[in-house]
């Protein structure tokens, strides 16, 4: 059983902890699956002000499908370039909205939600996946935030690489 604790003070700190935990469940584990429903439980547990944390994976050449996730039943399949995961995944840049409501074509999964930060996995030069994040505080996300997914992320590549 892990039970992971942190004692940060500032986000700096929380996400070097949220990483190193990461690295711990995952460290050795083969199966993506497994290493995503453990992180997104993770996340959801350790970040305050969020309404949902999780996964879509990329299936095929162009779409991504519902992965591992906490909170309220989502959207199964999003077309890249649709709403702020599949631009995410488009570009295979990070994607800060401070209010989804703003942002052109947002897919509104669960209405309470009111900023979200989307960031790639990308692993062989491709999106894998995007770790997704929404809270229903407008602006909840900043450059801290974006910073420490994407560090998740790039850790996370080769551990949920298909």
């Amino acid at each position: 059983m892990f039970d992971f604790k942190t004692t940060a003070t500032d986000k700096s700190a929380l996400y070097r902890d949220l990483l190193s935990a990461a690295d711990a469940l995952t460290a050795g584990e083969p199966d993506a699956i497994a290493n995503m429903a453990n992180i997104a439980a993770l996340l959801f547990d350790w970040l305050p002000d969020l309404n949902w944390a999780g996964f879509y994976r990329t299936v095929g050449a162009d779409e991504l499908v519902l992965g591992p996730f906490q909170g309220k039943t989502a959207c199964i399949r999003i077309p890249f370039g649709r709403g702020v995961c599949g631009a995410a995944a488009a570009s295979g840049e990070s994607q800060l909205v401070e209010d989804v409501h703003a942002f052109p074509g947002h897919i509104a999964c669960d209405a309470a939600s009111a900023s979200e930060l989307v960031v790639p996995v990308i692993a062989g030069g491709k999106v894998i996946a995007v770790i997704d994040l929404d809270s229903p505080t407008v602006a909840r996300f900043d450059a801290d935030d974006r910073a420490g997914i994407e560090a998740l992320a790039a850790m996370l590549a080769k551990r949920i690489c298909p």
